[in-house]
């Protein structure tokens, strides 16, 4: 089952006879939602071989090995090929779809180890790819040397145990986990910090417990030495390492006797009880992290049942989330817990976010092989690099590879954690996103358990939002929509998006140029990129947030958040932000980067408005950047002494405030200064058009917004934070109306004065702002008499907001 025409996921070798196929559709699901952030949409394949030995027999494997050959075949002998550029259909194939070449596979379960022989398959076709169609292979990189699906899924637990207060990298914890240690994902994943404290874990054998460890760095020792054992089970630890009432124990046992350590940590009250038993009441027991890394689904919601779940072999061991006394959950393996199971942890308190978002490290490995063998196949081709040095080259990059796909799991982790921070406040445009998506057939609602209508109001009343698991979702789903948004247009092809595509590969493939503008999924590369960051930085519903305001269309918003990003230089900052970890608290970290957020909220609208993206020759990002960077930067220099005293009181506020969460006072002190920064390209502009100096332009409109309490409205609006969508559309606008309106009545202004001196200097632009202002007269007035009377009327309000803008656009009419 295949999302696209660009797609990719594993190849499963079933052992569920009776419902593989609900098995592939659920995985599919999954891998859709996973490769969200990565170039290839989700795909997932199944088989089931019907006449094996049985298990263990000689046989066995090859019987399986042969089926996996059988269906690989069956798939390249109804896919299409390119042959010297061009495509070849299969012969005797009637075609009913549009070219189809990219058919790429990868590993899943049973099939960990077939890499190779899915390579052989596509050198026996002829397949475009080579090696490339089954990642992971002799020559490519292999995920478990890697550690990588385990180390992206760790930066998702550490993110959850910062913003709980813990360094898991140097502070002890007690974990719970799924699986053994000559697994990948559990394996890998019990070796990242050398602080785990491991009172339980099981897998299809055994039930491995030590009730208190005592050394965690001799725990480690030993958990590494089962891990480079070849085949080592739990009955392989060295028990004298075990501390008191703990052991290994089959899960042949008819019963296992529970000591009074077992008891303290479990609860069970018994004297003996069952294997299954034992391993549902570890499922339950109190630790600070359960870690899955085994195939299974062992947790579900109080409302759900098990055969809701769809996995027969664990209903026996089955708990509900909401008798899990875990803090973290870390999700290395798939399926372990259902979306629903989640959603009850999430709301009782626990920390987790979903599968997808936790093991996405593999995928994106995978991704970045097969896009890295198909710019050296090219450059191959060209002469540029030799055949034979191939292999070394990609050997060399492993490291660089697993850096730029551990930054997607770190920025993914760091989006959720935003989103979760104003879920509450953001409900309402959640659930507009949700709606648009399933009007336009993107996204099922009840599919991706999220809330119906109904269960929108009940957390509306209870002032809550959206949970990780939920908000995993969602995002995903905005990410692929502005993935098909920008696919459809020809916005990829703009020449600012050479430098992303560059970040996306390793730096020792930038000799590669021409090879890397005309890669076959150039496109696809640049489009998910974009999406990832503006989703990441912004969250799921910026893009219709700024639609709403400025009625542009999606693709010129993200043009103009791309322009936004160069312009200001947020990536500096954001980076100095997340150089806090660990040094100052989470939530100061997140604060800072809500800053950050705000920002591209308040220029990216403008960009879209009035930066020229959807002219009948719309403008390039560069010729944007150009207009604005140098602008921008000038004014950064001397913001503070061109605020006006309200403007002065809201950064010093900011400021404070941060301070008081954990920031750094240099930190605290640039983010506070974003807030007056938003009218930058205002004061660009008006530089611009009236061919002022930028400083001084900046002056007049400081004093003209401090004239007619410009400044004091936009905190005013800024303060009120109503509850409907239609409300805060109003304030949105209205922000946006008394933006314009102070730029427009300082061209004016700037028109009427004529060309200041030079270095005119502060008081010379305040007195020549003065008396063009007397100049007006009545409408002057009018307008700054009708602040001062609804300003002293209590509260302002929507309503008070439309009757001032009102009544300045009434100024603007009078000195046009």
């Amino acid at each position: 089952l295949r999302f696209g025409y660009v797609a990719r996921g594993g190849l499963r070798w079933s052992d569920r006879r009776d419902d593989f196929r609900t098995e592939v559709l659920d995985l599919v699901k999954a891998q859709q939602v996973k490769n969200a952030i990565i170039v290839p949409v989700g795909a997932k394949g199944g088989f089931f071989p019907k006449r094996l030995p049985a298990r263990g027999a000689p046989g066995f494997q090859q019987a399986g090995i042969d089926a996996y050959k059988t269906f690989l075949r069956g798939l390249l002998d109804v896919t299409d090929n390119i042959v010297d550029g061009d495509i070849v259909p299969p012969q005797h194939v009637v075609r009913w779809d549009d070219d189809d070449a990219y058919l790429v596979v990868a590993a899943d379960k049973g099939t960990a180890s077939f890499s190779d022989i899915a390579n052989d398959i596509s050198a026996e076709y002829g397949h475009w790819l080579g090696d490339a169609f089954a990642s992971g292979g002799s020559v490519g990189y292999d995920h478990k040397a890697m550690g990588i699906t385990a180390r992206g899924a760790w930066e998702a637990v550490k993110r959850h145990f910062r913003e709980i207060g813990k360094n898991v990298q140097e502070e002890p914890f007690t974990v719970i986990g799924v699986g053994d240690m000559s697994g990948d994902v559990f394996g890998n994943g019990m070796l990242q910090s050398r602080k785990i404290k491991l009172l339980a874990a099981f897998d299809h054998r055994d039930i491995f417990i030590d009730p208190d460890p005592q050394d965690c760095e001799t725990s480690w020792a030993e958990r590494m030495r089962l891990f480079e054992k070849p085949r080592s089970t739990w009955q392989d630890y060295e028990k004298s390492l075990i501390s008191k009432g703990g052991g290994v124990f089959s899960r042949n046992l008819k019963s296992i006797e529970v000591s009074p350590e077992i008891a303290a940590l479990t609860g069970l009250e018994s004297e003996k009880v069952t294997p299954p038993e034992l391993i549902s009441a570890l499922l339950k027991a109190q630790c600070e992290l359960l870690w899955f890394g085994g195939i299974g689904a062992y947790i579900k919601a109080r409302s759900e049942s098990h055969a809701d779940v769809g996995d027969k072999a664990n209903d026996v061991l089955r708990v509900d989330a909401e008798d899990v006394r875990a803090r973290v959950i870390g999700e290395g393996a798939n399926l372990g817990v259902t979306q629903r199971g989640r959603i009850a942890f999430a709301r009782g308190g626990g920390h987790i976010n979903t599968d997808a978002v936790d093991n996405s490290a593999g995928v994106d490995t995978s991704d970045h092989e097969v896009n890295i063998k198909i710019l050296l196949r090219e450059a191959i081709r060209s002469g540029a690099l030799a055949q034979d040095a191939r292999n070394a080259l990609l050997e060399s990059m492993t490291d660089e590879v697993a850096e730029l796909v551990l930054r997607d799991n770190y920025d993914q982790t760091l989006a959720l954690t935003l989103a979760q921070a104003s879920a509450p406040a953001d409900l309402d445009s959640h659930e507009r996103l949700i709606k648009r998506l399933e009007r336009e057939g993107k996204l099922a609602r009840r599919v991706e358990t999220l809330p119906l209508t109904g269960e929108f109001s009940s957390l509306r009343a209870a002032k809550a939002g959206l949970t990780r698991p939920e908000l995993s979702k969602l995002i995903a789903y905005a990410k692929i929509d502005l993935f098909d948004v920008l696919m459809a247009s020809k916005a990829t092809a703009d020449p600012a998006f050479v430098e992303p595509l560059e970040h996306y590969f390793p730096q020792e493939l930038s000799r590669f140029a021409p090879q890397m503008a005309a890669h076959r999924l150039r496109r696809e590369i640049i489009a998910t990129q974009l999406a990832d960051d503006i989703v990441n930085l912004c969250g799921p519903t910026f893009v219709d947030r700024v639609r709403e305001i400025t009625r542009a269309d999606p693709v010129t918003i993200m043009l103009a958040f791309e322009a936004a990003r160069r312009i200001f230089d947020l990536e500096t900052l954001s980076q100095r932000i997340n150089a806090l970890d660990n040094q100052a608290p989470a939530e100061a970290q997140t604060a800072l980067h809500q800053a950050v957020t705000s920002l591209y909220r308040r220029v990216t609208p403008y960009l879209a408005r009035f930066a020229g993206f959807d002219g009948e020759e719309p403008a390039s990002i560069m010729d944007v950047v150009s207009r604005y960077r140098e602008a921008v930067a000038a004014q950064r220099g001397q913001l503070w002494d061109e605020l006006s005293e309200v403007e002065h009181e809201r950064v010093n506020a900011s400021r404070d405030s941060l301070i008081a969460l954990g920031a750094p006072r240099d930190i605290a002190n640039d983010a506070a200064m974003l807030l007056p920064l938003t009218t930058a390209l205002d004061v660009a502009d008006l530089a611009r058009r009236t061919r002022w100096p930028v400083h001084e332009a900046a002056l007049l409109h400081c004093a003209v917004g401090a004239a007619f309490s410009l400044d004091a409205l936009r905190g005013a609006a800024g303060a009120l934070t109503p509850e409907q969508h239609w409300d805060r559309l109003v304030i949105r606008r209205a922000v946006e109306d008394f933006s314009q309106a102070q730029l427009k009545l300082s061209e004016a202004a700037a028109a009427a004065i004529g060309a200041p001196p030079t270095q005119a200097g502060v008081n010379w632009v305040i007195d020549a702002a003065g008396r063009w202002i007397a100049s007006i007269g009545q409408p002057a007035r009018r307008a700054r008499g009708a602040f001062a009377e609804l300003d002293a009327e209590g509260p302002w309000t929507e309503a008070k907001l439309i009757l001032i803008s009102a009544e300045l656009a009434s100024l603007i009419d009078a000195v046009r």
